[in-house]
């Protein structure tokens, strides 16, 4: 049984039906790929990893701006495509598609009231058009995006810390490239974002702890003014956008995976690529408990340490970075736009290696060991300090 329709459940329910198991997806709304609250980035090792149709990808990054709260700019640019912005709702469509094709059963408008264990069993307590039934399965992986409720109920702690992030699609014109907005005037402490898409539209988002819907009105405002966008009224999405991930993602016969486990980058709010991979973790790891006959968390602790393994590190760093960028003042932030465009630092990381737009901990720290940054990185640690 997956609870949850999105990206990570169907990936995850087409790999465990094309193994020969039988899967039950439960979804609460109507549709699969309805509203959601993600600009849908993800990177090329991402896209060249999984089964992305080209038919989805709305507009393809080789460059991006970066402006400081005192609009500075820093210019990253690569030869060749860095990210692809998809169609998210096309994406969660085409792989519910191919988990049906692979015979993963759906229930739609379906709401999941409760979980639990009976004795060789999972259950789950589920209503549907006012109708209250039960579904049984040997195996659940919870996969229903951010939320702190479920794993709570489970057993499995709850994501320590969270952020809100707030959308809009608009007109937005010739825009060619992605656009980031730094400034606790735009997005304290997060940043906010201008996100090219199809037939001249545009995402304009951000993350911030408190009133997103605030700074968001304020943001459209200020880049209707500029002439990047046509008009500043929007339908305003929300979500929220785990920056740590579960104190635990398994217990018997369960796993839980993706934003619900907060395997989500906490320097960008990205979650597409490392869900994924964690889905496939969990798939081998439920595959072999199924072929085995041995779903305890003994068995499905594997699961957990291979997500570890692959990412742990990089969420630890990101997770580091990223309290540290929140102590930094506007003037702080702005004097290191400074020093990396008088040093050249986004050059000698773009060339680097070891680059990559997925992974993101090696490049932190080259930047926190940079001489001429080091005093800032010491400053903002000490505001952490509870002394």
């Amino acid at each position: 049984m997956v609870i949850g329709a999105g990206p990570i459940g169907s990936y995850l329910a087409y790999r465990l039906a094309k193994e020969g198991h039988r899967v039950a997806v439960i979804e609460r709304n109507s549709t699969v790929g309805g509203a959601v609250c993600c600009t849908g980035i993800v990177g090329r090792e991402c896209f060249q990893r999984y089964p992305i149709s080209d038919t989805d990808v709305w507009f393809e990054g080789k460059s991006c701006k970066v402006f400081s709260p005192a609009g500075k700019l820093i210019r990253l640019e690569k030869d060749n495509v860095q990210a692809y912005v998809i169609d998210r709702p096309g994406l969660d469509n085409g792989l519910a598609e191919k988990a049906q094709n692979e015979g993963a059963d759906y229930l739609l408008s379906t709401r999941v009231e409760g979980v639990y264990r009976v004795d060789h069993r999972v259950r789950a307590d589920v209503e549907c058009n006012g109708r209250i039934f039960n579904v049984d399965s040997k195996v659940v992986a919870v996969s229903n995006g951010f939320g702190l409720t479920l794993p709570r109920k489970l057993g499995l702690g709850q994501v320590g810390d969270y952020v809100l992030g707030a959308q809009v699609e608009v007109e937005a014109g010739e825009l060619d490239e992605v656009e980031v907005y730094f400034g606790k005037n735009v997005a304290p402490g997060f940043f906010a974002w201008l996100v090219p898409t199809r037939n001249g539209n545009a995402l304009v988002g951000l993350l911030s702890r408190r009133k997103p819907g605030l700074y968001m009105k304020q943001l459209l405002v200020r880049l209707a003014e500029q002439g990047k966008i046509r008009g500043s009224e929007a339908r305003i999405s929300y979500g929220g956008i785990p920056l740590r991930p579960l104190p635990r993602t398994y217990a018997d016969r369960m796993v839980v995976v993706g934003d619900a486990a907060g395997q989500v980058k906490p320097t960008t709010g990205g979650g597409i690529y490392y869900g994924l991979l964690s889905a496939d973790i969990a798939a081998a790891t439920i595959d072999r408990g199924l072929n085995e006959d041995d779903l305890s968390s003994r068995v499905l602790k594997r699961y957990e340490s291979g997500w570890k393994k692959i990412m742990g590190r990089d969420l630890q760093t990101g997770y580091w970075a990223r309290r540290m960028y929140e102590g930094l003042s506007d003037d702080r932030v702005d004097h290191v736009f400074d020093i990396i465009n008088d040093n050249g630092i986004q050059d000698v990381l773009l060339q680097s290696s070891d680059f990559s737009f997925d992974w993101h901990g090696t490049s932190v720290l080259r930047m926190a060991k940079h001489k001429a940054l080091r005093r800032h990185v010491w400053a903002a640690a000490r505001s952490l300090l509870p002394f």
